[in-house]
């Protein structure tokens, strides 16, 4: 009973949160059914906007499995914003530095670069935490603007691109580019980065519930006291788990670089390392939730971009709003649980 509870609690908080994103809508003047139905149609409507969805999902899907990882480790990713630019990069400038790399192996290479990218910027704060015992929220929220520091300079002097004036790197070879579905979602730039999505999340699950490692992992996150009397090494863990969550967050740089833009681009993301903490909230740090959230979050960007054309009162924002309504209502679940314990515990 108490398994199924915790299954439809995370369900009754996204309609909590839709509701009341939905009455706000009505206090600004708007038919609340009105905009349910433009959300609707605008991220289902049609294989367009499917694919539009999906593709706003893909890369939250990434970061919220970066985060999870990380919290089940007992550490909070609040770096995955800086880890993404790194694994960016790191395709970015594979790509234009060896073009010629024909196409079977490229989209290889591309994401090794990816993964090293990405999981170099999650060492770091990882090995300071496990040997020099400094915070990992203050360290990645350091490190995010190092990287973006970082990633400007090598873009503007290293590898600019001197055919626009837009502050991006050199195109990658084509054998790097991932095709689009163009078939089935037509324009939207739609490409097998959201199926290597789906096969992080798979990877994540079977690390983290089939295997030794994952078993270290979720109990050094639990009591980390324990696991050092049965003998696990908790800073190794730290560092292990810090680095797999900065490569599933550098894979996000597969999915921009090689399945939409085909360069690095500044400022390409709007916070998916953030909005990637709040996917992983709401999933409650399992990579099927992890999905489930991401398509949530994707579904509401996309819907909601309709908005300002379908309505008079109401605008793309409104998704920001549902997002924060629906992680407040996660976080009351906690508060609740705890009123409820201790309203127990007095009447013990």
């Amino acid at each position: 009973m108490e398994s199924w509870r915790g299954r439809l609690q995370p369900l009754a908080a996204v309609l909590l949160g839709l509701s009341l994103g939905l009455a706000v809508t009505a206090v600004a003047g708007e038919n609340p059914w009105n905009v349910l139905k433009v959300l609707a149609q605008s991220s289902l409507g049609s294989w367009y906007d499917l694919g539009m969805t999906l593709f706003y999902a893909t890369p939250l899907i990434f970061t919220g499995l970066s985060v999870a990882v990380a919290f089940q480790a007992g550490l909070f990713n609040i770096g995955a914003e800086g880890q993404l630019v790194f694994g960016a990069l790191g395709v970015a400038a594979v790509g234009a530095l060896a073009p010629g790399v024909p196409s079977p192996l490229a989209p290889l290479v591309g994401i090794l670069a990816a993964v090293v990218g990405g999981g170099l910027w999650g060492f770091i704060p990882g090995w300071l935490r496990a040997r020099r015992g400094s915070h990992e929220v203050i360290n990645t929220i350091m490190l995010n603007f190092v990287a973006a520091g970082l990633s400007s300079w090598v873009t503007l002097y290293l590898l600019r691109n001197m055919d626009s004036q837009n502050p991006e790197t050199r195109p990658v070879g084509a054998g790097y580019l991932l095709g689009h579905f163009s078939s089935v979602f037509g324009d939207a730039p739609f490409s097998g980065a959201f199926f290597l999505a789906l096969l992080a999340a798979f990877g994540v699950w079977v690390l983290l519930w089939k295997t030794p490692l994952g078993f270290e992992i979720r109990a050094v996150g639990q009591n980390e006291s324990a696991a050092r009397a049965a003998g696990i090494d908790g800073a190794r863990i730290r560092i292990l788990a810090m680095t797999l969550a900065g490569a599933l967050a550098g894979l996000v740089g597969v999915g921009e670089v090689m399945g939409n833009s085909g360069k690095f681009r500044m400022g390409f993301s709007p916070d998916f390392g953030f909005v990637g903490i709040a996917v992983a909230l709401l999933g409650r740090n399992r990579p099927v939730g992890v999905i489930a959230a991401a398509l949530l979050f994707g579904a509401l960007q996309k819907g909601t971009a309709a908005l300002d054309f379908e309505t008079e009162h109401v605008t793309r924002d409104l998704s920001s709003i549902i997002q924060a309504l629906v992680i407040l209502s996660v976080s009351a679940e906690g508060l609740w649980s705890w009123m409820k314990r201790r309203k127990g515990g007095m009447g013990a």
